[in-house]
């Protein structure tokens, strides 16, 4: 089945966007790409698209403003910069989105949230409410709640888990992950130049899993890894995702008209 039939009833997406995507090589927050992306988004919101965004960001942001080239160690300070960045990010988001006539939203989560039924159903109840009001969730983890030695209480790992998370939890069409890579390869593409790209998946292999690294960069948390669990669990779920370069989120417009762009997850052939 061509691309563009498997994504024809895609009418609720999820993007997620990697902090390598918002903050610059050079720590400077990337302006042109949030106006950009803010710009995407309320057009497909226009178009007819219900849209939640999941930003990561915060501590990369929170860094610039704090002028450290390297991420804390210590859970305290790492909160502490989440906090501070997690608020200049929701403000610059506020501020693009008002500039396109489209209001958004902030909602920020964490693991035992979304795992305790009467939380969990709340959400669910914002989210559709705030679709209903043609709003633009910005959802982003709490860090400055969240801490490592509860993992499994607390913490969603990173944002790629974040997206596939809401993404179930908003019965959504269509996950769509932006990332710093044009999408899923058979090797690493930046070390072997004849790097195969995978154009549709159905199944995450153990072949698939040797061949995803798990560093992110030095502002993010996610990996290759991490994009794959996500997109199992978007499987799990019988819906779709699509990983794709974030360099320019006007690629979104390309993608939902149906180009063989990025790497399609979908149980559907």
């Amino acid at each position: 089945m061509e691309r563009k039939e498997l994504l024809k009833n895609s009418k609720r997406l999820v993007i997620k966007v990697g902090t390598s995507s918002l903050v610059l090589p050079n720590s400077e927050i990337n302006l042109r790409a949030i106006d950009q992306l803010a710009f995407t988004l309320s057009s497909l919101r226009q178009a007819g698209y219900e849209v939640i965004l999941v930003s990561s960001g915060a501590i990369g942001v929170g860094m610039k403003l704090l002028g450290l080239d390297k991420r804390p160690e210590t859970i305290a300070k790492q909160q502490a910069i989440a906090a501070i960045g997690q608020a200049e990010l929701i403000k610059i988001y506020t501020q693009r989105f008002a500039s396109y006539h489209q209001q958004s939203a902030q909602v920020l989560l964490t693991r035992d949230v979304t795992d305790f039924p009467t939380s969990r159903q709340n959400v669910i109840n914002t989210f559709e409410e705030l679709l209903t009001m043609g709003v633009i969730p910005i959802v982003n983890e709490n860090d400055s709640v969240s801490v490592d030695e509860l993992d499994h209480l607390t913490k969603f790992g990173d944002n790629d888990q974040l997206s596939a998370i809401v993404s179930n939890l908003a019965q959504a069409d269509l996950l769509l992950m932006l990332s710093d890579i044009d999408g899923f390869y058979n090797d690493n593409p930046h070390t072997n130049p004849e790097a195969t790209l995978y154009s549709h998946i159905t199944e995450i292999t153990t072949t698939m899993e040797k061949a995803a690294g798990d560093k992110g960069s030095v502002f993010g948390t996610g990996g290759m890894m991490s994009k794959l669990k996500a997109a199992k669990r978007v499987l799990d779920s019988q819906s779709q995702m699509i990983l794709a370069s974030g360099k320019d989120p006007a690629i979104l417009f390309d993608i939902l008209e149906g180009k063989e762009i990025g790497t399609l997850f979908s149980n559907e052939c």
